[in-house]
Order: structure tokens, then sequence, then C-alpha cells
């Protein structure tokens, strides 16, 4: 066994059930579990291992994020000003020249940005396998990279021919789909506690697959312990449209209607949901994934979070991919979520006595700590996991660390937790994850960023070509 002290911390954030905050705190790692954690008057004593000095820093669980697609970092700043629809039409043919040799190196850059902005757990939406490319090239990237990770094996079954979205091109055949996803959940699939590795099955969306495929891959996710469900779903006006057209009804009574409703699935987005869906995804425990810069970026629409939280529905944080949000930083997401919901219009503001017009918000509608808590006990709670998103004794080993030696820090030593969100952006000191160090002194550990990036620049070279 092995023991770590982290030892003088400036400020510990445990998300724990009380939510304590403590001053001048230490924490105990035994291997990859935490053994102890608190003022550092309490520590125990007990044989000290190595011991890591961590004052100057903020300390906090690591960050989860709950929806991705990685290889859309290939085509940032493209459609810069398009809505939905248009935007993925003028993507999908530069995708559909994706490979394994992409998705491997789009997977490590994003998984590298993660890390240095305090993200240990992601989940990846993987919709895209064309030219014979498989998840399990960016399952290889995320042992390299050693981050803790969800595997979702998208997929796109419904072509322009066939009355969806994409291109027939960018379409996989539904027993292909079905049949791979069985390989790759009992190949890679881990259950149990302090896992590294699960798989999730995530058709793309209502427009891109038949509701056949909807229902399969509910059964087969539910023939096996710990693998969920996720897709896209109450993103876009678009395609509401499209399912009222097709189905004859909104988007989340086509979910309850192919059987994707209940505990173990979670929604990217869910920005039109009404009154009934909001209390029906409550009573479910079904959940979402809260992506604010993308929703912004694309003019989609502000997710009623608050109103979400308070009805009792999951939700968690995700970045969403590379060509929407054009980042992969999960305190910046944590920001944006909560300064969205804070000029989410709550009433026209000239309904007020002597009105002047515009829209009104309300500056107490998401606070700091809760957006912190989206992004780590929330996203936890989405991926089914009881071992990470928050720090106690028998929790994973899963922390991240900031130096407050900074100048976006100075004037806010009173409360440093709320600058994190409130000040920055800022990137990670130091990142543990199950027990390894994987970012230290702000460089990432075994990976040279330099070979990476121009690795990445030559095969973003060849797909554009």
């Amino acid at each position: 066994m092995t023991t770590l002290l982290i030892d003088r911390i400036d400020y510990l954030a445990t998300f724990d059930d009380q939510r304590h905050e403590w001053r001048d705190a230490a924490m105990l790692i035994r291997d990859n579990r935490i053994l102890w954690a608190g003022p550092c008057v309490e520590k125990p004593d007990l044989a000290m291992g190595e011991t890591l000095d961590l004052s100057g820093h903020v300390v906090m669980p690591g960050m989860v994020n709950t929806h991705h697609h990685m290889y859309q970092n290939f085509t940032r700043v493209m459609a810069q000003d398009d809505s939905l629809f248009p935007w993925l039409n003028t993507l999908y043919p530069i995708w559909a020249r994706l490979d394994d040799e992409a998705i491997y190196l789009s997977s490590k850059v994003a998984m590298a940005e993660l890390l240095l902005s305090g993200c240990t757990t992601a989940a990846d939406h993987l919709y895209m396998l064309p030219n014979g490319a498989r998840l399990d090239s960016q399952i290889q990237a995320a042992g390299e990279m050693g981050i803790r990770f969800h595997a979702a094996r998208g997929a796109m079954s419904r072509g322009q021919s066939q009355g969806g979205l994409p291109p027939d091109n960018c379409v996989e055949k539904e027993d292909h789909i079905l049949c791979d996803a069985e390989r790759l959940i009992r190949r890679y699939h881990d259950a149990g506690r302090h896992s590294m590795l699960r798989l999730v099955l995530a058709p793309c969306s209502p427009f891109s697959v038949t509701p056949e495929l909807m229902r399969d891959a509910a059964r087969l996710a539910r023939r096996h312990q710990g693998v969920r469900l996720h897709c896209h779903l109450a993103e876009e006006l678009d395609e509401e449209d499209y399912c009222l057209a097709q189905y004859g009804m909104r988007s989340v009574a086509f979910a309850e209607s192919v059987e994707w409703l209940g505990e173990d699935v979670w929604f990217a987005h869910g920005i039109f949901l009404d009154d009934e869906e909001i209390a029906l995804l409550a009573r479910t425990g079904t959940g979402i994934a809260h992506c604010p810069s993308a929703n912004m970026r694309c003019g989609q629409g502000i997710a009623k979070v608050r109103q979400l939280l308070d009805a009792g529905v999951p939700v968690g944080l995700g970045v969403d991919g590379s060509a929407s949000n054009d980042s992969s930083n999960l305190f910046l997401e944590a920001r944006m979520a909560m300064m969205l919901q804070r000029v989410a219009p709550a009433r026209y503001r000239s309904e007020a006595p002597g009105g002047r017009g515009g829209f009104g918000g309300d500056p107490g509608a998401l606070s700091a700590r809760e957006a912190l808590t989206l992004a780590t006990r929330g996203g936890a709670r989405l991926l089914g996991r009881d071992d990470i998103g928050h720090l106690a004794p028998g929790m994973s080993a899963d922390w991240v660390a900031v130096d407050m030696n900074h100048l976006s820090f100075a004037g806010a030593q009173r409360d440093p937790l709320a600058a994190l969100v409130m000040c920055g952006p800022f990137l990670a000191s130091q990142v543990m994850v199950n027990g390894r160090m994987r970012v230290r002194d702000g460089q990432l550990l075994d990976t040279e960023p330099a070979v990476l990036i121009r690795e990445h620049a030559r095969v973003m070279t060849r797909l554009y070509q």
C-alpha cells in the first residue's frame, strides 16, 4: 500500500453530505482511495508515506464532464453564426472523413484540456464512426491519459434518404450498431466501484436514429449492470418540430414511448421542456446534462436549470462538442452555467412600474457553489457513480488543486472556492485521478503537448483535403 498526505491545504472544499469546507486542512490518500480529510489540527496519528504540501492552494473534488464530442476539435471555429441544423449540415461532410487515428488524437487533445481544467471523469458521446473507425481507439486514448472515462457508443442510423438529418454516408446499419455495442460492453465495461472505464449506449438524437434502435439500445443496456443510456433531447425547436411531424408527439413523450426514461438515462441539453415534462423527469429520475456554452454559441436558448433542480431533476454539466463550445474547460462551464441562469428571463421588466423594456433576471438564480455542485456531485449522479464527486473516506482519490498565487485571486481570499467560478479563468496546478497524479505543477504527466498538437494538426490537414 502507498500512502500520501496532502498537507497544509489553504482551503479544502469536500462537497460531502455535510458540505464541509476547511481552512488549513489535510487529506490522507491510501492507494486509490481517500482515507481521511479534515482540519490539520485533527490529523490522525498514522504512519505517513509521501507528503505533498499544498499551502496556498484550493482543493476540491475532481469535476465530472457529462457530455462531449471530442472528435469535434478538428472543426473548431467553423459555422460560427449558424443554428444547429445548418451547423450540422456544414460539418457532417468533414466528420465523414474521420478514422481511428483522428478519433484517437482528438480524444487525447480533449482529455488533456479537461484534465488541465480540473476534470477527472469524462463521458464522451461518439456518434460518428465512419471508415471502419471503432470506439476502441478512444478507449485506448483514455487509458493513456489516465482519465476516468465513460465511453458512449453513439450511433446514427437514419440518413437523409430515410427521413433523417445526416447524410447517408454518416450512418450505420442498426444490426451492426447493436452487435458492436454488445462487443464493447463485454470487452471493456467495468461496473465495479472505483472503475476507470464504463460503457454507455448513446443513439445520437430523435432526428438521426429510428425508434426501433432507441428501444433496442435501451433493452440491451438494461441487460448489463451499470450500462447507462444517453442521447440529445429537447435541444432545438427544429427537433421538436421533427418529433411532432414524424411521431405526433413532443421529444419527451417520444423518449417515453421508446423506454427512455429512468434513473439510468440522462439527456444532453433539455432546453425545451414544459412544466409537466420537468415533473415527469423528476418522477422517473431522468437526468439532464446542461451545456450552457454550446447553447449560447448556437443561439438555442436557456435551459431551466433552476426549475429542474427545484423539481428534483438530476443535473450535471457538459462542455459539449469542441465545435459548438470550441473549448473543453469545466471551470469556464461552471461559470457560464451560473451566469446564464442569472439572466434567464424571469419576467418582462416592462411589467414593473415605470418599466423600461427588456428582460429581467435573478442574480440569486444559481450560486457559485451550486454551479460547482453541478460539476461534481451532479455529474457523478448522472453517471451512476457513488465513488466520485465528493471527498470523504472511502471515495475515489480524484481531486484537483488550484494555486491561489495568481493575479485573478487577488482580493478573493475571503472565499477562494467561489473565486474558482467568479474570477479566473483558472487551470489546475495539481490533479489526481484514482490515486495517480495526472497534472503536477500545472504540467501534464506522461503527455507532451507539443507533440500532441503537431500530430493533431497533421491529421486535421488530411481531413480537410
